[in-house]
């Protein structure tokens, strides 16, 4: 696992654990209370899943952008980078499936059921929290996957760093030797 993905996780993980404690710090509650607060999550639940899925459908449409920029850039980039977009793209759309299943799941009309016993609000409750929060400590890992590949990029392309893990050995090294040319060159 490289380190891109580990920070991220880790920060996602991280995200999650706070969210999903600040959840349970709650405490026990009773069936009723469970359902009032369920209620009152619900709208809140449902912009967090729609902001989820808007910005993870954004990212990965601009991903194609930073695609392009990789691939006109005067440095050859290695797999490695490409590997890194390509789970991007896969945890991204993981996380926006992940999405519209929980606000279709939130939106079923499960407190006007009267099958539904009281008790069963507590678990629902508690659920609905948990895959809250693990939302939105997905998100916070795509984002920063992001940002440790733009990051690269920035720093490959704009400014123009050769001896980059992410830059071809092949690359480097005729980097290296113009470089020791133009000094040369420039010497006599």
């Amino acid at each position: 696992m490289n380190t891109i993905v580990k920070r991220s996780l880790v920060g996602g993980i991280v995200s999650t654990l706070i969210m999903g404690t600040g959840a349970f710090i709650l405490g026990q509650i009773s069936g009723y209370k469970a359902l009032e607060l369920l209620q009152k999550s619900i709208p809140g639940i449902n912009m967090l899943c729609n902001t989820v899925i808007l910005g993870s459908t954004t990212i990965l449409a601009l991903m194609l952008t930073l695609l392009g920029l990789s691939r006109s850039s005067e440095s050859t980039l290695t797999r490695r980078h490409y590997k890194d977009v390509l789970m991007i793209a896969k945890y991204d759309t993981i996380l926006i499936i992940t999405a519209v299943i929980t606000f279709l799941m939130l939106n079923l009309p499960i407190s006007e059921s009267e099958e539904v016993t009281r008790e069963w609000y507590e678990t629902i409750y508690y659920i609905t929290l948990g895959v809250a929060s693990i939302i939105g400590g997905g998100f916070i890992a795509v984002i920063m996957m992001l940002y440790w590949t733009i990051t690269n990029v920035i720093l490959i392309v704009g400014m123009g760093i050769t001896n980059h893990p992410l830059v071809s050995e092949e690359e480097a090294r005729q980097n290296e030797q113009k470089k020791k040319e133009e000094q040369q060159s420039q010497a006599n």
